[in-house]
C-alpha cells in the first residue's frame, strides 16, 4: 500500500484547530493522497519536534500560535512576505530537502476580502487596529493593493511606529493611537488585536467610517464579534469576520505543498455551518 504524504499543524493549544477539516476537505476535492493532522508541541521544543517531523519523511506543517517565529528561525529559505511578516506559519521541504517557510495569512486576508466578499483596495483609506503579529504579517500583501493609505492604531503607538518603519519603502503608512483617531475617516477597517476573543472592543471615536465602509475582524466564531456588532451600531456598508481568510491561508499552504488551489467558497460555507 502506497504511503500518504504527511503534513500537520503545530500549535499549543491545538484542540480547536480546524487545519485537519480544512485540508482533508482539500484533498477529496482535489483528489490527492496526503494524510494531516494536529500536534501540541510544548513550549520550547518546536525546532525538536519540526526537525523529528521532517526527518521521518514530513512534506509540510501549518504553524499557529505561538510558534510562527520558531518557524521563522527553524527555515532555511524564506519567502519575501515571510521576511517582512517576521513570522512564517507554512514550512514545506523542499526536493533538496531543505526547508522553505511562507507566510500565508496576508495573501488569505488579501484573497478572502477581494475574491469572496468582492472588496476593493485601491485608492481606499485603510485603517488596522492592533500592531501585533497579526497584523505584521498583512501589511505587506496589504500594501501591495495600492490603497491611498494605511494608519495602524495601538493602544501603544511606539509598537505600531516600529511596524510603519518596516513597511514605509512600500507605501503610504503611518501610526497612531487610538484616541488621536477622531476627525478621521476610514474606507476599510480592519481588526487586527485580540480583543474579540476576551469580548473587548478598542475605544474607536463616533463617525470614523466613511460613507461606504466596510469592516472586516481578523477573528470569526459562530457569533458576530464585539467589533463586528460595533461596526454593524455604526452603519457600516459591510461587515465580515475572518473564517474565509482561515481557508483562503490554509488553501495558499496546499498550494505551496501540492502545486494545485482548491476551490475555496464551497469549504468556507461549510465550516460556516459547522461553527
Amino acid at each position: 500500500m502506497e504511503k500518504l504524504d504527511q503534513y500537520a499543524v503545530f500549535g499549543n493549544p491545538i484542540k480547536h484547530s480546524k487545519s485537519p477539516w480544512i485540508h482533508a476537505a482539500f484533498a477529496e476535492q482535489t483528489a490527492q493522497q496526503m494524510h494531516y493532522r494536529s500536534h501540541k508541541v510544548e513550549l520550547g521544543r518546536f525546532a525538536e519536534a519540526a526537525r523529528q517531523f521532517f526527518d521521518n519523511g514530513g512534506a509540510g506543517l501549518n504553524i499557529t500560535v505561538p510558534f510562527k517565529l520558531d518557524a521563522f528561525e527553524f527555515a532555511d529559505v524564506l519567502s519575501d512576505r515571510a521576511r517582512l511578516a517576521g513570522a512564517v506559519n507554512t514550512l514545506a521541504r523542499a526536493e533538496d530537502g531543505s526547508i522553505y517557510g511562507d507566510n500565508t495569512d496576508g495573501v488569505g486576508m488579501v484573497r478572502d476580502i477581494h475574491d469572496n466578499l468582492g472588496w476593493t483596495f485601491p485608492g481606499k483609506r485603510i485603517l488596522v487596529l492592533g500592531a501585533g503579529g497579526a497584523v505584521r504579517g498583512i501589511l505587506g500583501p496589504l500594501l501591495k493593493q495600492q490603497p491611498a493609505s494605511i494608519v495602524v492604531a495601538n493602544r501603544t503607538v511606539e509598537k505600531a511606529q516600529a511596524l510603519v518603519e518596516i513597511f514605509s519603502a512600500r507605501g503610504e503608512i503611518s501610526a497612531c493611537a487610538f484616541e488621536h483617531l477622531a476627525g478621521q475617516q476610514f474606507d476599510l477597517i480592519i481588526n487586527g488585536t485580540s480583543a474579540s476573543l476576551s469580548g473587548d472592543l478598542p475605544p474607536l471615536p463616533r463617525q470614523i467610517m466613511s460613507a461606504e465602509a466596510c469592516c472586516y475582524d481578523m477573528m470569526y466564531g459562530a457569533d458576530p464579534t464585539p467589533f463586528m456588532r460595533w461596526a454593524a451600531s455604526e452603519m457600516a456598508w459591510a461587515v465580515s469576520d475572518g473564517l474565509g481568510m482561515l481557508v483562503e491561508q490554509a488553501a495558499e499552504s496546499f498550494c505551496i505543498w501540492r502545486g494545485i488551489r482548491p476551490e475555496t467558497k464551497p469549504v468556507i460555507e461549510q465550516l460556516r455551518h459547522s461553527l
